[in-house]
Order: structure tokens, then C-alpha cells, then sequence
């Protein structure tokens, strides 16, 4: 997901500052927190920054732990500024909050709480009755904060991914001039955004039309770390994969394909044979089970599914609600009649009440335009421990 820029003023950061930065540290965990989540962390003493971190999956220490480790003795009496609230329980480490108590952190403000309803709260609570000030600093932060893990506060309250519907589109709301034929509609700045997407996600998921369409690889090219490979989904009702596709060529533990195919057919085994992992789902209306494949995914710790597919693909996951944000880019071009439209859905299964998009901003990424909403609030009515 494409995040909104925090602003900073490094020379004289306030609460809100120092909030700022440690967000923008826990961000540096993309592609290697999950399936914990991206977080950060920043010690003040007297002004001054003691200590920083963010978390990294297979480096074990959360990010209040790294800083703790940088700020050594400086941490007594510090303030401890972190993106999401400490952690209260064991799990592969041992729990934050004893750490931030044994260092003699004075202060702790939290820019969210954590939104598993199992444990949201206890650690601001923990370090309360510590004698530590702990509280989820004001409304901002935790704007940003929870944009930040928007895709982890879904799949640990129901164990399926946030999904991310992401499409280029003509000002006229169409992606591509003829069917079955690729269309160049954005930019060189839209493009590198995309690859950021990619970056963003556990896997990306598309339709078997836009494998046949594109042949593309559908690869993360943005040169930055990940803890895994970017899994790449196809769902293939029919199991019409090409053996020869860019996709199955470069299948490297990497390439799952749905479908609702035995798995002993010749095609099945042809693919296998050639390294890709066959899933059969339930066969809905002749096509993969949407519900299955997200069900899977959310089995496999995949925490933010990117969907970049065509206009029956679109359609249907609209149809289904398993979309939880839209990452539209706009090009200033009109295709006009005959085009490929956004998404294709049976008029008589239009939708009863009009989706509408939530929180939405608009971005230039010249000569294009992207418009970001969320069609799902995963945080629910999930209220704060405590709010300036």
C-alpha cells in the first residue's frame, strides 16, 4: 500500500515530531516485520535522541528493544516514543513492557494500540501500573500509525489478508483499449509507485486473462530487501497456466496456482513438474472460490494480498467484499467505445447499496493522478486505552 508522507522537523521535534520519526522507522520494516507488525521506536532524553529502532522479523528484538540496547543507561528517566504499543506477552521473545520498566523509562507514548482485541491495552495498562506515564499520544498519530498497519490489524483479528484492489485506468474508466490486448495507460512515476505496492505485499494475486494477456512476472523490482519472496497467485479455474508463461519459468518456490481442477489431471502434474504449487478451492459458479483462496492465504501468514488483475477479476472480488482498499491510477487519456472497463459484474448481480470509498486521498504522480480509499475499516469501532 502507497503510504502518506510523515512530516518532520528535525531541528525541533515535539511530542508529535519525535511520533512522526518512529513511524517513519516502523515503515523501514516493510517487507521484513511480517507477520508481526511494522514498528518503531525512538528514546528522548532531554531533548535529545538516545536511541532508535524498528522491528525486523528474523532479528528477533522488537523495535523498543533495539533502542533500549542503543540507549544503554541513557534510557533512565527517557521518554519512549513507539509506534504501536509495547507487547505484554511472550512469544518468541519475551515481553517489551518488562524490558521498558527494568530500563527505567520514565514515559511511554504509543501511536496505537494494538488491535488484537486479545491484548489491546494491557501493555499501556502494564506499564501504568509500573508508574510510567503511558497513553496513545493524540488523534494524528494514530491516523498514521494505523494506515501503517492496516494489513496486520486485519489478519490478526480474522486470519486473512488485507487486500488492495490497484488498477490504472483512462479518465473514462477503462484499462485496457481491446480485451485480451495489454495497454500501456500510465506513466514512468505510476509505474515505480506499483513497484512500492509490490513492495508493500506478502503476495500478489491475478486472473488467469491477465497472465495470457500480459505474460508478465509479476515481481517485486523495487531492489529493496524482503524476509520472503513475493508470492505470486494465479487463480485458473481451468488450469489454462502456459507451461512456457514467464510465471511458470521463473517458479522458484514462489507461484501458487487456484483452481478447481483435479490435481492428477495431465495439466496439474505438467505445472507441478515444472515447480508450481497447485491449490484445488470449491468450485463457485464455475470459477475458484474467492473466500478459499483468501482463507489460504491467510493460513500462509500472508498479511497484504495485492490484486492486480482485469475487469471479470475486479468484478468479482468487489462482488465477493474481499477488497479492503483502492490504489487507482488515473492517466489523463480517454479511450472512449470499445475499451476494457474497471470491473465487470452481471447486472444481475449489481450491487445493492453503491460502494463508497473511506478516508480518501488523491496523490500526483505526474502526468497521472491516484486516488486512495478504503472500502472496509478493519479497526472497527476498536476504541483507544486513552486519548488526549
Amino acid at each position: 500500500m502507497l503510504f502518506r508522507e510523515v512530516p518532520l522537523n528535525s531541528e525541533s521535534l515535539s511530542h508529535a515530531g519525535w511520533m512522526q520519526r518512529a513511524i517513519e522507522l516502523g515503515r523501514e520494516g516493510m517487507a521484513l516485520a511480517h507477520p508481526n507488525p511494522r514498528v518503531g521506536a525512538v528514546i528522548v532524553r532531554d531533548g535529545v535522541k538516545v536511541g532508535e529502532g524498528f522491528h525486523v522479523y528474523d532479528k528477533l528484538d522488537h523495535a523498543e528493544i533495539v533502542a533500549l540496547k542503543q540507549a544503554g543507561e541513557r534510557a533512565r528517566g527517557a521518554t519512549l516514543y513507539v509506534s504501536f504499543e509495547p507487547c505484554c506477552t511472550t512469544g518468541r521473545t519475551g515481553p517489551c513492557t518488562k524490558a521498558i520498566i527494568a530500563a527505567g523509562i520514565a514515559r511511554v507514548y504509543a501511536g496505537m494500540e494494538d488491535p488484537n482485541p486479545a491484548v489491546a491495552g494491557r501493555g499501556l495498562k502494564e506499564l501504568e501500573k509500573a508508574g510510567i506515564e503511558a497513553r496513545v499520544l493524540d488523534s494524528k498519530s494514530q491516523e498514521f500509525a494505523r494506515e501503517t498497519n492496516a494489513d496486520f490489524a486485519k489478519w490478526i483479528r480474522t486470519k486473512l489478508p488485507f487486500v488492495t484492489l490497484k488498477s490504472a485506468l483512462t479518465l473514462d474508466g477503462q484499462i485496457a483499449a481491446h480485451p485480451g490486448k495489454p495497454s500501456q495507460i500510465t506513466g514512468e512515476a505510476s509505474l515505480a509507485a506499483v513497484q512500492r505496492l509490490r513492495h508493500s505485499a506478502d503476495a500478489i494475486v491475478t486472473g488467469i486473462g491477465t497472465v495470457l494477456a500480459d505474460n508478465p512476472l509479476l515481481t517485486d523490482r523495487t531492489g529493496e530487501p524482503r524476509r520472503r519472496k513475493l508470492l505470486r497467485v494465479v487463480l485458473d479455474s481451468r488450469l489454462r497456466l502456459p507451461p512456457k508463461s514467464m510465471l511458470v519459468r521463473s517458479a522458484d518456490g514462489d507461484v501458487v496456482v487456484f483452481t478447481i481442477q483435479s490435481l492428477e489431471s495431465r495439466k496439474a502434474r505438467t505445472l507441478a513438474n515444472a515447480g508450481v504449487e497447485i491449490v484445488r478451492t470449491r468450485n463457485r459458479r464455475g470459477h475458484v472460490c474467492l473466500d478459499t483462496v483468501m482463507a489460504e492465504l491467510g493460513r500462509r501468514e500472508i498479511l497484504h494480498a495485492l490484486l492486480e488483475a482485469g475487469a471479470e477479476l475486479n468484478g468479482a472480488a468487489l462482488e465477493a467484499d474481499i477488497v479492503d482498499k483502492l490504489v487507482l491510477f488515473y492517466a489523463p487519456k480517454i479511450l472512449g467505445a470499445g475499451g476494457v472497463p474497471f470491473a465487470q459484474i452481471p447486472v444481475k448481480r449489481a450491487f445493492p447499496q453503491i460502494p463508497a470509498l473511506r478516508d480518501v486521498t488523491v496523490n500526483l504522480y505526474a502526468p497521472d493522478f491516484v486516488v486512495e480509499g478504503y472500502l472496509h475499516d478493519v479497526y472497527g469501532n476498536h476504541r483507544s486505552h486513552r486519548e488526549d
